[in-house]
């Protein structure tokens, strides 16, 4: 059964940070891209970060570049986000990806997977 469970999620003060988790069944894992997807009341869902099979390449929306960083380990079928310096416009409920392909480049638009979603507030 293909699934994405995400953790880690919860309230956190401005400033602060979280590390949010996405375990992976080896189906939906295995030589995948995988990333991170957000989406706030009212918006619609943007793309977060992307971590390429190899983990040789990453790639950020500029909302993250400096604060947030992505990672996985394979032997685990996880893939995590670090997230720093945490703001309110960060509230959202941050769901896991995975893509079609080994590759960041066509990650945003080729998602075979997707998460449930874990929500992420932070407050002023």
């Amino acid at each position: 059964q293909e699934q994405l469970v995400e953790s880690g999620g919860g309230l956190v003060q401005a400033g602060g940070s979280l590390r949010l988790s996405c375990a992976a069944s080896q189906r939906t894992f295995s030589g995948r891209a995988m990333g991170w997807f957000r989406q706030a009341p009212g918006k619609e869902r943007e793309f977060v970060a992307a971590i390429s099979w190899s983990a040789g390449n990453t790639a950020y929306a500029d909302s993250a570049k400096g604060r947030f960083s992505i990672s996985r380990d394979n032997a685990k079928n996880t893939v995590y986000l670090e997230m720093n310096s945490l703001k309110p416009e960060d509230t959202a409920v941050y769901y896991c990806a995975a893509g079609k392909g080994p590759y960041t480049g066509t990650f945003r638009d080729s998602i075979a997977y997707w998460g449930q979603g874990t929500q992420v507030t932070v407050s002023s």
